[in-house]
């Protein structure tokens, strides 16, 4: 029996543990999260969708959402979409997609109803009956003996963030989400005593396989939450008892606002961990977050093409890094130049990486295969280096390192030095057009509860940490700064979303 796919993911969990918790509804256990992810299978089958077919799903962050992932990728491919896009979004990617059926909430009203049948796409509902547990629902009635997927199987597919071109597709296989859920339950060293707060969205390849499907692989729970909510976040942690959640760098900022503001309900958790990704974790943050829940942080590297996990800092006291993404965590990873050679160590250049979670290739894009793939290595779009000791640096996003006039400035460098300051709660460099230069340095900052600073008090701190040319020549003070879907700052095209025009 072949060990590489998805569903024998599910075999780890013994029958009677719980494998998904929801606020407010019973466990669903791991016998019957099998014997729903098996009947969904067979609901699918009785419509002839199998293997090779794709099926869309549109929930709301939840435990349906969850088995819906959950069912449709130990059988087929699974298409989790954002619930919140727009009809012509659903228009755009569904058309793009080719699904054999939409999964949405019974009663539903979302748009991706009237998208999906203007194409002539099915649309079922997920039915949920009073007594059903967390994440157990229905399609219809009939059932067909199922088929069972291959290894290279399409398992999952996801789209590109898109932020300067046409989003890309992304299929990943069954052998690629078996390989990385098990590169990560190894990686956090996950035991079916473990239980997870998950607060990622479930249409984003972080908390699809660094929550829920690594938790499944080590027999562990998830509580799948309706989203991120920081208002909400310390209640429901006394009350389902985590060891462990995983969120972006913002998630972590508002967390820490309520902790600093309820230190008693802080004292009663006990994090075996606190796990970042999908984006930098200034070390400033790195260092609130680890003494006020007084547990290891490990900050963890991934992207949707390597199914999730490429880097993370190991688990043991000292053995995390600040500023650093870790050790390689499941591909294999070396830094590049640009004509495909290996830099020296400590030398900066492009991360790239080779193993059984990448994936095989964009989706009908042979242009971008050619520019993403050299000799077998996937290169990442992301400027980095390894230390002495083998820990990667990511030092910023090719695309996003800011040209002044011929002089590289990293955003990060900016942004990890000014979180430093005591008024600074957030900041977010980027690039502002300019007529002589290109390029000139700026930033947006949310300020610290009732803190007060000017832009020359900024420029002036940063005097003697930083070159006078990689100095934001222009800060920009709000309130929130404008965030992607799933939390992470939007560095390309700040300039517009703030209103700036060029610079002089």
């Amino acid at each position: 029996m072949s060990t590489t796919l998805v569903r024998d993911l599910l075999e780890a969990g013994a029958e009677g543990d719980v494998a998904l918790s929801a606020p407010g509804r019973d466990d669903l256990s791991y016998g019957a999260l099998r014997a729903h992810c098996a009947r969904l299978r067979r609901q699918l089958a009785a419509r002839g969708i199998g293997p090779g077919d794709r099926v869309a799903i549109v929930l709301p962050n939840g435990p349906e959402m969850a088995t819906a992932f959950l069912g449709v990728a130990s059988g087929l491919s699974s298409a989790p979409l954002n619930p919140n896009y727009k009809q012509s979004e659903y228009a755009f990617y569904l058309e793009d997609l080719k699904p054999k059926l939409v999964i949405i909430a019974a009663g539903s009203d979302n748009p991706v109803r009237e998208a999906a049948e203007a194409l002539g796409i099915p649309v079922a509902e997920a039915r949920v009956g009073a007594d059903d547990p967390a994440g157990a629902f229905s399609l219809w009635d009939e059932e067909a003996d199922d088929s069972t997927p291959a290894p290279d199987d399409e398992a999952l597919v996801l789209h590109t963030s898109g932020t300067t071109s046409r989003p890309k597709v992304v299929p990943l296989t069954q052998a690629n989400l078996h390989a990385s859920a098990g590169n990560i339950a190894r990686t956090l060293a996950l035991t079916p005593q473990d239980h997870c707060l998950n607060i990622m969205p479930l249409f984003h390849i972080h908390g699809l396989i660094a929550v829920v499907l690594s938790s499944m692989k080590a027999g562990a729970s998830v509580c799948c939450t309706p989203g991120f909510n920081a208002l909400k976040f310390l209640d429901l942690a006394l009350e389902q008892k985590p060891t462990w959640y995983s969120g972006v760098p913002t998630m972590h900022q508002a967390i820490l606002l309520r902790a600093k503001r309820n230190p008693d309900a802080v004292k009663q958790l006990n994090f075996r961990f606190v796990r970042s990704s999908s984006a930098s974790l200034p070390p400033a943050v790195f260092k609130q977050l680890a003494e006020t829940f007084d547990c290891p942080v490990i900050e963890a590297y991934g992207m949707t093409e390597a199914t999730h996990q490429m880097a993370s800092n190991p688990l043991g006291d000292g053995r995390q890094k600040p500023g650093f993404v870790g050790l390689p965590a499941g591909p294999e990873i070396r830094i590049l130049d640009q004509m495909g050679q290996e830099m020296p160590q400590g030398e900066v250049g492009e991360v790239c990486i080779k193993g059984a979670n990448v994936t095989p290739g964009y989706e009908n894009n042979p242009k971008a295969n050619e520019e993403s793939f050299t000799d077998g290595w996937f290169r990442t779009g992301d400027e980095g280096l390894l230390d002495p000791d083998g820990y990667l640096k990511i030092t910023g996003r090719i695309k996003e390192i800011i040209n002044r006039g011929g002089e590289k400035v990293s955003p990060l460098e900016v942004d990890d030095t000014f979180m430093e300051h005591p008024a600074v709660q957030q900041i977010v460099t980027f690039a502002l057009p300019h007529k002589m230069l290109g390029e000139e340095v700026a930033a947006a900052v949310v300020l610290a509860d009732g803190a007060e600073v000017t832009e020359q008090e900024l420029k002036d701190y940063a005097a003697d940490k930083l070159a006078a040319f990689k100095i934001p020549k222009r800060f920009v003070f709000v309130d929130e700064i404008p965030k992607g879907a799933t939390g992470k700052l939007q560095r390309i095209g700040l300039h517009e979303k703030l209103g700036l025009g060029e610079d002089a």
